[in-house]
């Protein structure tokens, strides 16, 4: 079944004859050149890869990079109750270090997003991957507040370009119907920088807590030359849209209302994602006692649970899509799933013990990376490969002012012992986040072309 959607000033479709299926993608972000008139999705010529487990293979190397972004990310929290007790910190102090990161991750978010449409995918990722992994090694040297929180303000300006780069790769080396499972890949690598970064727990009660920020800091210069070759060995399916917006327009997408409600939806989604990225280890030490050492046996799952949540959010999407529903609709019946199911985090205040908390808390991630692959796999649907870098990272820039809001406020709840209001805080957005992806309006055009794909 060939693919067909709606372009102005079409390119010459080099291999595009060749392919022998591809999804529909969405023409807002290119428009028209008439009324009715469609043409073959371009590809480019020789840069191409017509083999998926290349292209897959492509991607998942580049989710390496996802991984050491939150190993870097997570170290803090994991080893909080020894960096707290040596520098006297209450929780509310901790909830202020978190925003230090979140306010320079969210500043610096757009001008990460902008950064990448210009000067393209790898060189963007390659010198935002050496900033953050220096500014880990820094941690390492730091001797109070100040000085951490200097240092988690320059990891938050490099890492705000980590998701919006995986994001524009997917755009690059997959299909529509794929991305939301790329961005489901790609969750599997930030969730699994969570689970890994427990096993820093042990090197921390040997040699010290700074230790494992070294570490992990020197694993991101390594994997900057493996890009490097790799990138160069296989090339994107999609390199002519890499660069099709020029700088002078690109701002612009900034105005646009569609970008504006992808935007609040990701702030009142967002919320549940931030609370067990950085307060499991506290809340399971704070509520149910645990030591240190002893939560090292629970914090790994619920972020491993979250990468079938966010396969399951992908596989949702990619079904409703192959039944011939628009990409948008899809996503947006994917995300309303994942709300309802988030539901079960009002259980969380009645469990009896750390196994059920865990096992509730693993469900409440579950679905909550269900539906952010959807909404970030949104931007892409809606305005093309090349400007989603600086269309993703609008939505990291509101998570960052989220979770720069949201971390005082959970610390201050935490240290009053006002677990089961974190609880709803963080639930009941979900489902007004689907509520504002209904605003999301598709042209009638948009929704023929979904009809033509169905027929076919």
């Amino acid at each position: 079944m060939r693919s067909e959607v709606l372009l102005r000033n079409p390119r010459k479709t080099g291999t595009a004859a060749s392919e022998s299926r591809t999804t529909p993608q969405n023409g807002c972000a290119l428009g028209a050149p008439r009324k009715g008139q469609r043409v073959p999705l371009p590809v480019s010529g020789h840069a191409s890869v017509p083999f998926p487990l290349l292209r897959w293979l492509a991607v998942s190397v580049f989710v390496i990079s996802s991984t050491l972004n939150y190993i870097d990310r997570a170290l803090l929290s994991t080893l909080a109750p020894l960096l707290m007790a040596e520098m006297h910190l209450t929780q509310v102090r901790f909830g202020f270090l978190i925003s230090a990161f979140s306010i320079a991750y969210a500043a610096s978010s757009l001008f990460a997003g902008w950064f990448l449409d210009r000067v393209g995918v790898t060189s963007g990722i390659c010198g935002a991957v050496a900033w953050w992994s220096a500014a880990a090694i820094s941690t390492a040297f730091t001797r109070n507040l100040a000085g951490l929180a200097c240092a988690r303000a320059a990891l938050g300006i490099g890492e705000s370009a980590g998701v919006p780069a995986a994001g524009k790769l997917n755009g690059l080396y997959l299909e529509p119907s794929e991305r939301a499972l790329g961005a489901a890949l790609n969750q599997v690598g930030l969730s699994l920088g969570l689970a890994l970064a427990p096993l820093s727990i042990g090197i921390a009660q040997a040699y010290g807590w700074r230790i494992p920020f070294i570490f992990t800091g020197a694993l991101g210069f390594l994997w900057i030359p493996l890009w490097i070759a790799l990138s160069r060995a296989i090339r994107p399916k999609y390199a002519d849209q890499e660069f099709e917006v020029h700088s002078s327009s690109s701002w612009a997408i900034l105005l646009d209302r569609r970008l504006a409600v992808l935007v609040f939806a990701n702030v009142l989604w967002m919320g549940s994602y931030s609370l067990w990225s950085n307060w499991t280890t506290l809340y399971l030490v704070k509520v149910h006692g645990l030591t240190l050492v002893q939560t090292a046996r629970f914090v790994w799952i619920p972020p491993l649970v979250s990468n079938i949540g966010g396969f399951f959010g992908g596989w949702l999407s990619l079904k409703w899509i192959e039944h011939g529903n628009h990409p948008v609709a899809a996503r947006r019946r994917a995300i309303w799933v994942s709300a309802a199911g988030s539901l079960f985090t009002l259980l969380l205040p009645l469990a009896p013990d750390a196994r059920w908390a865990t096992a509730i808390i693993s469900v409440s991630f579950f679905f909550a990376l269900a539906g952010s692959v959807n909404i970030y796999a949104l931007p892409i649907d809606i305005f093309g490969p090349a400007r989603s870098g600086l269309a993703i990272a609008a939505l990291t820039c509101a998570f960052g002012i989220l979770q720069t809001v949201i971390s005082p406020v959970v610390g201050y709840l935490g240290d009053h012992r006002l677990y089961q209001q974190v609880v709803w805080l963080v639930t009941l957005p979900l489902l007004a986040g689907g509520l504002v992806l209904q605003l999301l309006k598709l042209t009638p055009e948009e929704y023929q072309n979904a009809s033509n794909r169905a027929a076919s």
